[in-house]
């Protein structure tokens, strides 16, 4: 049987010049994919309208070409998708595993809501049972819920390995459609994975907790799983998260002082790709590259050697 192609992507947020946070894992997406002759697809993720603009979307395009990074096709942007959502939402409706949800904002961050030690939020379904009349009582338009099960999801990460959660304990019912209609997060990513054919999700570490969610939604839709290799994230000396903040750290700024090549290679020699900090260009390293040699931990970086 011929092995399957395997198809990556690159799933950027068009609000901003990207960081290094978004450039490291770009990077290992790339090289994963290019190292087995696989398909890369470009995806603008703007489902929030007012942060992200298509002059940003340009700008990280061409970020990318300067990077060395190619891709083989791009989808249209998640903003131009809603009828496409519309189409899986009423499927999950119609298998009866949707409720409308009333809840402000203030309600689900309240002190008697549950959370877990790390403060994220667990919703305990005070929406879940409301009775036609009570629903009939509202004067606002609902949020919508997909009811999840008591089950534990369980995978192996390329990177940070064995992982499990359990959707009802950790998260509780969650919201694929907000009250002012847009679909969020979780949903449209599992739709767009799915109907590029992507087989393999490379990103930060610090959605690993959303693999469980969209494991559970690709189920529902009658998707496949994809791999999952979440990186490590890049931080500064002093242990804060590298971000959009950092402006002196953004590709505006490093492609001023430095050549794609010398930036490359650092990220490489972070990632524990190549033993030496020296310049190397993105498609010399396709041929080494390992998931195995990405080591789990966040990475902390010196800025200083960005100079």
């Amino acid at each position: 049987m011929a092995e399957r192609t395997v198809v990556g992507r690159f799933a950027p947020t068009p609000s901003g010049r990207m960081h290094l946070g978004n450039l490291f894992s770009a990077l290992l997406a790339w090289l994963s994919v290019r190292s087995r002759n696989g398909v890369m697809v470009l995806r603008m993720e703007d489902l929030d309208t007012q942060r992200t603009s298509a002059e940003f979307a340009r700008t990280l395009r061409d970020d990318l070409r300067w990077l060395g990074l190619d891709w083989d096709q791009e989808t249209p942007p998640q903003s131009q998708r809603s009828r496409v959502y519309d189409r899986y939402f009423e499927m999950l409706r119609d298998k009866g595993l949707l409720y409308p949800c009333y809840c402000t904002r203030s309600q689900l961050h309240s002190v008697n809501a549950p959370h877990l030690s790390d403060g994220t939020y667990v919703y305990p379904g005070t929406c879940r049972n409301l009775t036609p009349a009570q629903r009939a009582a509202f004067d606002r338009p609902p949020a919508w819920r997909v009811r999840v099960p008591d089950r534990l999801w369980q995978f192996t990460d390329l990177v940070q390995g064995p992982y499990a959660m359990n959707l009802a304990t950790d998260c509780g019912d969650m919201v694929v459609r907000r009250a002012d209609g847009v679909y969020v997060y979780q949903l449209a990513v599992t739709v767009d994975d799915a109907e590029a054919g992507v087989t393999e999700v490379a990103r930060g570490m610090d959605l690993l907790s959303s693999a469980p969610r969209q494991m559970y939604l690709q189920e529902l839709l009658g998707f496949p799983h994809p791999t999952y290799a979440h990186v490590p994230m890049l931080l500064a000396p002093d242990g804060r998260r590298l971000s959009k903040r950092d402006r002196d750290l953004d590709l505006g700024a490093l492609r001023q002082r430095m050549t794609p090549e010398t930036l490359v290679g650092h990220l490489a020699f972070a990632a524990g790709l190549i033993s030496k900090d020296e310049p190397v260009s993105a498609g010399e390293l396709r041929h080494a590259f390992s998931w195995e040699k990405i080591r789990g931990e966040s990475i902390c970086l010196d800025p200083s050697r960005l100079e």
